[in-house]
């Protein structure tokens, strides 16, 4: 049986340091800012993980995140716009997209 992303986030360390993340191409243009707060804290805290683990919003990072976002990655497949931070990930895995770097903005 899959994990949900609720599992799936209670493994992630918490970022109660953090106020946001930017997302940058190599360009250094910032395409996302995701903050630490009600509504999109989750994928903050997602994207914190993969950031911690990659170096980076790879590839690999990408592929990750959508498993782990879970029961939400196929209602992005279905309402693409609804959920952009998978989106983001999405278009990163298909090459659409650059890796993105990440900066952490402390609180």
């Amino acid at each position: 049986m899959s994990k949900t992303f609720q599992e799936y986030l209670a493994e992630l360390p918490t970022i109660d340091q953090v106020a946001a993340i930017e997302l940058a191409t190599n360009a250094g243009e910032v395409v996302a800012r995701i903050e630490n707060r009600p509504g999109t804290a989750a994928s903050a805290r997602l994207y914190h993980a993969l950031f911690t683990e990659f170096g980076s919003i790879t590839v690999e990072a990408a592929q990750k995140g959508i498993i782990q976002y879970a029961e939400h990655t196929e209602d992005a497949k279905v309402n693409p716009g609804k959920h952009p931070n998978i989106d983001r990930l999405f278009a990163i895995e298909k090459g659409e997209l650059s890796p993105l770097s990440v900066t952490v903005i402390a609180a």
